[in-house]
């Protein structure tokens, strides 16, 4: 019998049966398509993350001239931002898949059953599947994980050209992480739900510019988004030329946890492993997989039924510390929607100003919780006075959040 069933074919499903045969277990997988297909969308990550994974040469692109602007003058960002080189990262974790052995199944889950002794899915055309416990990887609407009611969910959203234009859109060699510049708004649309642009030089002429909507409930239409990006690069005098490809990117935001007392374990999206207050996840996928796979397999070592196991897996994945940074995460998020694009502006000018463990960490996901605590309470004494009161009044409207950060509790 196999150890685990992953559900899904994405880099979540990927990064979590490579970390499980890692872990030495005989997985199977069910995915909607070959695990081998294309992945559509673009991954930026700090390349010190992936140092610490032994992982930097899967990087496509790498930028030292990083800024961001939060006011007419550049600020510069003294850290690495690289590409993922999106085939490259697919084909190593399939490598470690093919070395322990999965095997892939394709087709659509649609039932789930559990035993004392092992979890049975179901695909859509009658096949049956069998493990002692089920990983579903399979995104945001997760097919077998259970989650609380949602609360209004805030998303994520950003239209991207990949292309050639009549002059640079940003300077060469440059990775521009923000840019809420506005001049080329029109007065009512700065009074609309800020937006930034994302951006970076490709070399051989070729650009990648993204407006982008930090979080907004509910989501900025891709239409806005397009409209406000071509209005950008026209204030530059900036025409397209060539279009390779476009990029829509939306995904939530503040999706609640899950029920971690299910028989089931997610991963990725399906176990809102989205950063709450950046939308950043690849990074964290890749450094928590091994921990979840190695969860797995203590409880596979130690438990007799699926509820037994998957309990295990889900205090590796979600233990009380994780918990506690999640909700201030969530606080932070639910702060920041609340800011205008000055109040905003400000926010991350003081942000970026902090000590780069600080700012690097926050991003990352990798401070401890009481490294977080004191990251927010130095940017709180160093903000100006709006954001001081735009934090403070987040305190009364949102305080649950931070009583949840305490009790670390879902």
């Amino acid at each position: 019998m196999f150890d685990v069933l992953v559900i899904g074919g994405g880099p979540a499903a990927l990064s979590m049966a490579a970390a499980l045969c890692g872990a030495g277990l005989q997985v199977q997988g069910l995915a909607p398509h070959p695990p081998s297909a294309p992945w559509p969308n673009t991954y930026g990550i700090w390349e010190d993350e992936l140092e610490t994974l032994g992982l930097s040469h899967l990087l496509g692109h790498r930028w030292q001239n990083c800024v961001a602007y939060f006011g007419s003058q550049a600020l510069a960002l003294p850290r690495v931002y690289g590409l993922i080189d999106k085939a490259q990262l697919q084909d190593h974790l399939l490598a470690q898949c093919q070395r322990g052995g999965v095997v892939w199944h394709q087709g659509f889950a649609d039932s789930l059953e559990h035993d004392s002794q092992q979890a049975r899915v179901t695909t859509q055309a009658g096949a049956a599947l069998n493990a002692r416990v089920v990983v579903d990887a399979s995104g945001h609407k997760p097919i077998f994980v259970r989650r609380p009611q949602a609360w209004p969910v805030a998303y994520q959203a950003a239209y991207g050209i990949v292309g050639r234009f009549s002059a640079p859109p940003v300077a060469p060699h440059q990775f521009v992480l923000m840019d809420y510049r506005s001049d080329h708004l029109s007065a009512d649309q700065r009074h609309q739900p800020p937006t930034f642009l994302y951006a970076m030089d490709l070399g051989d002429g070729i650009f990648f510019v993204e407006e982008t909507s930090l979080a907004h409930c509910p989501a900025i239409s891709f239409k806005t988004l397009e409209q406000r990006l071509r209005q950008r690069l026209a204030w530059q005098q900036v025409q397209v030329t060539e279009v390779h490809h476009i990029e829509h990117c939306l995904f939530p935001m503040n999706l609640p946890l899950p029920c971690l007392d299910q028989p089931v374990v997610g991963f990725g999206g399906a176990a809102s492993m989205v950063h709450p207050a950046t939308g950043y996840t690849l990074g964290a996928m890749l450094r928590r997989a091994p921990t979840l796979a190695q969860g797995i397999a203590t409880g596979l070592d130690t438990c007799t039924t699926p509820h037994a196991v998957a309990q295990a897996a889900w205090q590796a994945l979600w233990p009380s510390d994780r918990l506690r940074k999640h909700y201030l995460y969530l606080f932070g998020l639910q702060a920041l929607m609340t800011f205008d694009e000055a109040r905003l502006r400000h926010f991350f000018n003081t942000f970026f100003h902090l000590p780069q463990g600080d700012w690097a960490g926050f991003l990352a996901d990798t401070l401890a919780p009481a490294q977080l605590v004191r990251a927010m309470l130095r940017l709180f004494g160093r903000a100006p006075n709006d954001v001081r009161v735009g934090l403070m009044g987040a305190v009364g409207r949102h305080g649950h959040l931070l009583w949840r950060a305490i009790r670390s509790s879902p």
